[in-house]
């Protein structure tokens, strides 16, 4: 595995799939539900979901009758989405430190800790000036993060997680501003090992950021209800830019 970009083998990997499966549909479909609620999008408006995944917040978009568009760096969570492509749901293998579309997205959503994994912290500022360039006047960014100080407070470091018949061994540290998890697991008759990286991201990061890419932080929700962000208590850190 090569650690700058962990992520490629991990994210491809069938065991990343089934040691996240029990990420839940409902919650999505509420977390959705508030969002287009509060954005009040236009009902033919152009959504991209970035870092999408097997595309679950896509799917929830395109039955409000968004056109919806999900990109994602691994080839097989890609693969699987485009299995419910339609003529306004459609999914691309890429990259989100290169540009994609320009002037296009009224929206773009980034949820569920879908940035910061990068080696070089300089490559966040990629993004948001990729996401700048693709949104029209007026657009709206949206940033689903953890909240790092909870996220802290309640660290685990050592645990197991079941999954059918692997145990996934789970270590957690804090390593130059990040939350380094390795995970080791027996499957196949085989010892894996993969270690996750993430950076320890705060709002003031992400207000940066969207600075200079000429985005201004407009809301800071703390969950998923859209309650006030609170340091101290939020589970997540939800913020809105507008271009």
């Amino acid at each position: 595995m090569n650690n700058a970009e962990w992520y490629v083998d991990w994210f491809n990997s069938p065991y990343y799939h089934l040691l996240y499966n029990n990420r839940d549909y409902t919650e999505a479909n509420f977390f959705i539900d508030n969002l287009c609620k509060h954005l009040n999008l236009n009902s033919q408006a152009t959504i991209w979901d970035l870092a999408c995944g097997k595309g679950r917040h896509s799917i929830a978009l395109n039955k409000k009758g968004y056109d919806v568009t999900g990109t994602d760096l691994a080839d097989n969570s890609i693969n699987e989405a485009r299995k419910v492509e339609n003529e306004r749901l459609h999914f691309y293998v890429h990259d989100m430190r290169t540009p994609f579309k320009e002037n296009y997205f009224d929206a773009v959503f980034n949820l569920f800790t879908s940035i910061g994994y990068f080696s070089h912290f300089d490559d966040n500022f990629k993004v948001f000036k990729n996401v700048a360039a693709a949104l029209t006047p007026g657009g709206v960014l949206v940033i689903d993060f953890f909240n790092f100080e909870k996220v802290l407070a309640s660290l685990k470091s050592d645990y197991t997680e079941k999954r059918e018949e692997i145990d996934f061994l789970i270590k957690k540290t804090v390593k130059n501003n990040s939350i380094i998890k390795r995970i080791e697991f027996t499957a196949d008759n085989k010892n894996f090992y993969f270690e996750e990286s993430v950076s320890l991201l705060k709002q003031q990061d992400f207000e940066a950021f969207a600075k200079a890419a000429n985005l201004e932080l407009v809301n800071a929700f703390g969950n998923y209800k859209l309650e006030a962000f609170d340091l101290k208590n939020s589970d997540r850190l939800i913020l809105i830019f507008r271009k």
